[in-house]
């Protein structure tokens, strides 16, 4: 029942912004954690930030500063503000809902199993 979708991603140039926005629908008791993972064309899925049930926020090392993360716990909502966009951003991102197999609050990487289709984002000139 648990579905999961994003929007938001296109072209932009290199200093550019982007926001993303994902809805995860279904899940009666809300998600133990949320994500943003992106993959670039022929590399693999790489977490870029992630936003707890508890507040508890991460970002890969190559996004900090630039990328912000939120989330709405109520309505089930994430969004992942992206500022001055890079080449080597360019990805196709997914969002990822947890569920509540581990510890509340510290969601493992094999809890986030309800998975969006992706959204392209392209940082070119």
């Amino acid at each position: 029942q648990v579905q999961v979708a994003e929007s938001g991603g296109g072209l932009v140039q290199p200093g550019g912004s982007l926001r993303l926005s994902c809805v995860a629908s279904g899940g009666a008791f809300g998600f133990n954690g949320m994500a943003w993972y992106r993959q670039p064309t022929g590399k693999g899925r790489e977490l870029v930030a992630e936003i707890t049930s508890g507040g508890t926020i991460t970002y890969a090392d190559s996004v900090k500063g630039r990328f912000t993360i939120s989330r709405d716990k109520a309505k089930n909502t994430v969004a992942l503000q992206m500022n001055s966009l890079k080449p080597e951003d360019t990805a196709v991102y997914y969002c990822a809902a947890a569920s509540w197999g581990g510890v509340a609050g510290k969601p493992r990487l094999t809890d986030y199993n309800y998975w969006g289709q992706g959204t392209q984002v392209t940082v070119s000139s």
